[in-house]
């Protein structure tokens, strides 16, 4: 998730009549000749829109499998009911890393912009991963995330709690053999150091891949899957596509974070899986391949990397 955590709908629910009105979703794209899989998307977060309509609208343009992810208690709960209902939805469970100094220190002037809340200290964070820990116990549930370190706007006892969290999604990740999907905001060289420290599990994916080229070798050396979102098409998006270029293709994902990060030309326009095919072809087109072969290279990633 590019913007802070909620598991409640953010979006109003309109869906406007204006070619430049904001609250209109962009048109269906042409569908992808090779099916393929959204790696990180946000149903619970997407308006009015109910979830079964949201996965044929995605699977009418060839986005077949979507990943739901949960960014706290509650939203991991809805993303593994949600999973277990549909065949098309896998799930993943998480605290987000703003989710995790929101539970420890509380809100109590509104820093995350969800909302104040009371402090619960060390006991209700590890009450919380108890829940995340059972939760990813479930068949249905495919990775742990997403987790990480957001240092945007944590100060140094958000940090400290954030890395608790991360270590500790970590270690629930390799117990129940789930991928470890990682969020990474204004962090990469902590990330990379709790990973060689706690010892990374065989699954890592990178969501909405936010490094360089340099960090894209780092991942690629480690075996780190790097999951690219519409934000590569944005023009001051030059390092990710450097970054996209040098990443090897067997560890290369697409994701829409949606309602967030809608690639170009919609971007400010509400995201959805159905978008993945805008994506997926500026991906080919940075790489310098066929949207085909990029789209059977992702789909298998995306597989591999979530074990279904």
């Amino acid at each position: 998730m590019a913007a802070t955590a909620s598991n409640a709908s953010n979006g109003s629910g309109r869906t406007g009549s204006g070619k430049n009105d904001k609250d209109a979703p962009p048109p269906l794209p042409a569908p992808l000749g090779v099916p393929v899989a959204d790696s990180h998307t946000h149903l619970d977060m997407q308006g009015d829109t109910p979830v079964a309509e949201a996965l044929a609208k995605a699977a009418s343009v060839g986005v077949t499998t979507v990943v739901q992810v949960g960014c706290d208690v509650a939203g991991s709960r809805w993303a593994a009911e949600t999973a277990a209902a549909h065949d098309a939805v896998w799930a993943t469970v998480a605290l987000h890393p703003n989710e995790a100094p929101r539970i420890v220190h509380g809100d109590p002037d509104g820093w995350s912009r969800q909302g104040t809340r009371p402090a619960g200290g060390r006991e209700a964070l590890d009450a919380a991963l108890a829940e995340i820990d059972a939760l990813a116990a479930l068949p249905q549930v495919k990775g742990v995330g997403e987790t990480g370190l957001d240092f945007f706007r944590t100060g140094p006892e958000g940090m400290e709690a954030q890395e608790y969290s991360f270590r500790r999604h970590i270690d629930i990740a390799k117990r129940h053999g789930k991928a470890l999907v990682i969020h990474d905001r204004e962090a990469h060289a902590d990330v990379l150091r709790v990973l060689e420290e706690e010892g990374a599990p065989d699954a890592v994916v990178f969501h909405c891949y936010s490094g360089d080229a340099e960090m894209a070798k780092v991942c690629a050396d480690n075996g780190y899957y790097m999951s690219f979102a519409g934000n590569v098409t944005f023009k001051n998006a030059q390092p990710l596509r450097d970054a996209l270029a040098v990443a090897p293709l067997d560890l290369i994902l697409v994701e829409t974070d949606a309602p967030f990060l809608t690639p170009a030309p919609y971007r400010g326009r509400p995201n959805a899986p159905y978008l993945i095919p805008v994506t997926l072809r500026a991906m080919a087109g940075c790489k310098e391949i066929g949207e085909d072969e990029l789209a059977a290279a992702v789909a298998a990633n995306t597989a591999r990397a979530f074990g279904y």
